[in-house]
């Protein structure tokens, strides 16, 4: 067993572990955030991904010793949430017998571009890789203002979806992409490929 701390999404969490234990476990079990998901533990498939003192990892092939002290970025951290009650408008809600379940909540003005790109451009579909690609794009956006389309293909091509087909991906990309810059951007449509992409 060892102690190891991490600064997760800007809050202090420590914990005696396993030595063996991934950063994706401390992630989701010791820090109790399960945006990050656990698609294959071979970094395969990036839907673990997260950012360790700024740069991109995925977090299935890192222990969590070996960040110790380190400042970890999780899907959670790129969008304030908070709770707020789950309203049901039910007969019992109604006869104020029943209170409200609490669950977390954000507004779409809260969103990280990539995030709200992804919302409108209709970038999901089950949603498991969801977390993964959003956090690659982010960084590759932050260094990379101005991809093309094929650019950003490569960007994510660690990064596994098995349904979307990438197209709304891609179009989500360089929609935050023209958000990030400061560019106006006709919600909903991407620029048009025209680079293979």
């Amino acid at each position: 067993m060892q102690k190891v701390r991490l600064t997760v999404n800007g809050r202090d969490v420590g914990a005696e572990i396993d030595e063996r234990t991934l950063l994706l476990e401390f992630v989701r079990d010791v820090a109790g955030l399960t945006g990050t998901h656990n698609g294959c533990l071979e970094a395969r498939c990036g839907c673990c991904a997260v950012e360790v003192d700024g740069d991109v990892v995925k977090s299935c092939n890192v222990l969590a010793v070996q960040v110790d002290g380190a400042e970890v970025t999780t899907i959670e951290g790129l969008a304030p949430q908070r709770l707020a009650p789950v309203d049901h408008i039910t007969t019992q809600s109604l006869a104020g017998m029943y209170r409200p379940l609490e669950a977390v909540r954000g507004t779409p003005d809260d969103l990280h571009p990539v995030q709200a790109a992804f919302h409108r451009c209709h970038a999901v579909q089950c949603g498991f890789c969801t977390p993964g690609m959003v956090m690659v794009l982010k960084d590759y956006l932050e260094e990379n203002p101005a991809p093309t389309r094929a650019d950003v293909r490569r960007a994510i091509a660690g990064n596994l979806c098995r349904c979307t087909g990438y197209q709304h991906i891609v179009d989500a990309a360089m929609e935050a992409a023209a958000e990030m810059r400061g560019d106006p951007v006709a919600e909903g449509t991407a620029p048009a490929a025209t680079d293979g992409g």
